[in-house]
This record gives structure tokens, sequence and C-alpha cells, in this order.
């Protein structure tokens, strides 16, 4: 075992590739002294496609990508890219429930004139009692996208978000040491963590005072660096004072997984290789009845244990939101008109 891993990992082959049992189980101590569990499905069934491109006649999507969801009092929100002709621009859905997705109402949000605001995630910000969405948007004479962010104290009134600010403006102040693309948020109980990949295998971590977001980003440190691609998004295990990262790595995609003791410590790799994903193409299976549609897992969402700043996921039910398609439908296509769907993972049960 490397001398580097500081708690114990069983099923090994996850870290080290010998071949052994697909189970990763991590163990920690939880709360209060006792121990717990954290075991990465061996393997995943996926849904049919649950959001589509609506059928319509103006504003015409291509694709629908890039979700990040919340349950909040009764109902699902997921807001997503939208690859509109010439345009990327971010579209929310709400239901009871996923058999209504695709039929639910669509609005696109009006919080930016820019022809590319894209990549959203969505959280609740208690200390301020708004929510957050946050994404990434392309911004005429700046060095590097912007990091935006809008917010609204009504999450089912897609209309009532402010227009686009600045979390990094692009200028020469923007401390961020390369481009980087698909922003994440995540909160301690001390510091609000923006995290994001640059195209060259680098993860990478900003930091300010919870007292001062969105604001007073400043240092940007590397976090991670390794055949990793895009869509880092970090979540706290819920119980294990332990942080959940899955990062999608590049080609026929699929998502890798690393876990730390804290937001600004080391990542330790658990399912870091095509063969032994946290998800891909090698422990994936539709679901009973469902006709296979996808190859790719893309650009995903854990489903989070709540809606709050801190992010926190149950690893006991443990279901993933993702874009698909098949990689042979990429062939001859510009990225802008690959046909994006979102449908969800779910571990299956141990035997079955």
């Amino acid at each position: 075992m490397r001398s580097w891993v500081v708690y114990a990992v069983v099923g090994v082959g996850l870290v080290l590739g010998l071949g052994l049992p697909s189970i990763g189980v991590l163990r920690a101590k939880a709360q209060g002294g006792k121990a717990a569990e954290f075991q990465l499905p061996a393997m995943w069934e996926y849904s049919g496609p649950l959001i589509g491109a609506e059928k319509r006649e103006a504003e015409v999507s291509h694709a629908q990508k890039d979700p990040t969801v919340v349950f909040h009092r009764g109902r699902w929100h997921v807001f997503m890219t939208v690859k509109l002709e010439g345009k990327s621009a971010i579209e929310h859905c709400s239901f009871e429930k996923w058999e209504q997705a695709d039929a639910s109402k669509r609005t696109i949000l009006r919080v930016s004139d820019s022809d590319y605001y894209c990549a959203p995630q969505v959280f609740f910000f208690r200390p301020h009692e708004k929510w957050y969405l946050v994404y990434q948007m392309g911004v005429p004479g700046a060095d590097k996208m912007w990091v935006a962010y809008s917010t609204t104290t009504d999450i089912a009134d897609g209309g009532s978000w402010t227009k686009a600010a600045a979390i990094l403006d692009g200028g020469p102040q923007d401390p961020r040491k390369e481009g980087g693309l698909d922003y994440w948020i995540i909160c301690d109980d001390q510091r609000a963590y923006l995290f994001l990949t640059s195209l060259n295998g680098k993860m990478w971590r900003l930091w300010t005072k919870l007292e001062d977001f969105p604001r007073g980003f400043g240092d940007c440190e590397l976090a991670l660096e390794a055949r990793v691609f895009e869509a880092s998004h970090t979540y706290r295990l819920k119980g294990m004072d332990k942080y959940l990262t899955v990062i999608e790595e590049n080609g026929r995609r699929y998502y890798k997984a690393y876990i730390a003791d804290r937001l600004d410590g080391p990542w330790t790799p658990v399912a870091d290789t095509a063969e032994r994903p946290f998800a891909g193409w090698n422990n994936v299976r539709p679901a009973a009845g469902v006709e296979p549609w996808t190859d790719n897992i893309s650009h995903g969402e854990l489903i989070r244990d709540g809606y709050d700043e801190t992010l926190t996921v149950d690893p006991a039910d443990l279901r993933f939101v993702f874009q698909g398609m098949w990689d042979k439908d990429k062939s001859g296509r510009g990225y802008g008109q690959f046909q994006w769907r979102i449908g969800m993972l779910t571990p299956v049960r141990s035997g079955l």
C-alpha cells in the first residue's frame, strides 16, 4: 500500500489495479468516534433518458447537458446547459417525479446577453438566505472566462434570478494561474472553496472566508495533478468527515474519484482508471427494460442529501445524474452538435 494512503481501502484493486474485487470500502473515523464505511459502487445501472432537448420552434436546443440538481419542498429542480444555435445558455425545469422530467416546463434563464453562459451549479447559501447559481461565462475582452453568479430567493421562479455578476472577471488581477473551466463551490464552516480544472490534467483550488463570499477569492493553488479533464465536482460525505471529488476523463467520457480529509488537503485516488472507474463503460449497464443508449458517462452531479452550501451526499444513497450519448455518434460532428441527453445512475445491489 502506498504510504500516503492515510485510511484503509478494502478492495485496493480500485487504487492499485491489482485485479482484486471492484468494490472499494473506505473506513474512516466518523463523528462520535464510530467507524463508518464508504463503499464505492462496483456496478451502476442507468435509466432511460430522463431529459432530452425539448421540441420547440424557437431557441431549439441540440443537447441537454451539465445538470445540477436539488430537491426542495417536494420538487426536483434541474439547471442545465442547452446548446442553442450559436449559443450556450442555462435552462431550468422542475417536477415532482423523475418520470415527469422530460415533459416539465422549460425556462431559459435570462441572466446574461452573452452567447456563452453554461455549466451551472446551484445551492442554497444559508448565511445569505439565498440561492446561488454559479456558472462560466464568456465576456469579450476578458483573458479568461468569468466565474459568474446569479442569486434568487425563489428557486421555482426562473425569471427571478439576478443578472450575471463576476466572482472572478478574467482581468489582470484574476488569480487563476491558467484558464480553467467548470467552476464548483463547496463550503466548510470557515471557508468557501472554488475548484476548477484546466485541460492539462490539473485541478485548482481557491478560497475565501465564509463571511466574504462571493468575494475575496485570492491565491490559486494546485489541488490535484493526474489524468483528469473537466467537470470536477466535490462533496462532503455525510457522517464521515471526508470529502469526495469526482472528475471526468476525456475521450470516451468516464468518471474518476478521489478522497480527502479536508477541502484544503491532498486528494487520494480511489477509482482512477478506465478499467476500475467511479462510473464508466466498464461498470455501467442499462437497467432492466431500458434500451441501451450511452457508453459515455459525462458531466454529472451526485444527488445531494440536502441543498445547502456544504454539498453533502449520503454514502448509503448514491445516485448520479449525468449526460450521455453513444461515442460512435460523435463521429463527424463538432462538439456543439453532440446530442447529449440526461439520465441517472443507480448502484446495483450486491449479488444482482
